[in-house]
């Protein structure tokens, strides 16, 4: 049987490719999740909307929102069922 000494260099060297290859994999999945929740700006971006248009929409309730402080925030399915057409025949309230 053959001994295989593993010296604090290698130790170091396996460290930082570890590190790499987590920081790599974390990324990617970050990529490809979908936001869950959307900022005003995102929301009008999105849907090629203006702020008056946007604050229509919450107005009527055809698109539900939650308001933090001055912020509005919109859920990604909300948003999504409101480009299907499903607007408020659901029900979409946070």
């Amino acid at each position: 049987m053959a001994v295989e000494i593993i010296t604090k260099q290698d130790l170091l060297a396996f460290h930082r490719q570890l590190l790499e290859d987590l920081s790599k994999l974390i990324g990617k999945q970050q990529a490809e999740a979908p936001k869950q929740v959307l900022k005003s700006a995102e929301v009008r971006r999105l849907l090629q909307i203006s702020p008056s248009t946007l604050q229509k929409l919450r107005v009527e309730g055809t698109l539900p929102f939650i308001k933090v402080g001055g912020t509005h925030y919109y859920r990604q399915e909300d948003i999504t069922r409101l480009l299907n057409g499903k607007g408020r025949e659901h029900n979409l309230g946070f």
